[in-house]
């Protein structure tokens, strides 16, 4: 899994305090989630994505593909 959480946080010229205030949480959840190292409840996966007017395919990018069984 990818994400582009920082970039679009960047793009807004928000700090990671700024962000996590704006979300309701707290800024090493941010910083957690933009590391990697926590990948958000999807409440949270879809507040961010509205925060930023995008698709959750546009923060989180989920390289996997299903098996071709055929």
């Amino acid at each position: 899994m990818e994400n582009r959480l920082k970039q679009h946080r960047e793009a807004h010229g928000w700090s990671q305090g700024e962000l996590a205030r704006r979300l309701g949480v707290s800024r090493q959840t941010i910083n957690a989630v933009e590391t990697d190292k926590y990948d958000p409840s999807l409440p949270l996966a879809l507040r961010m994505a509205k925060l930023f007017a995008v698709a959750v395919p546009d923060l989180f990018i989920d390289h996997w593909e299903p098996a071709d069984d055929e």
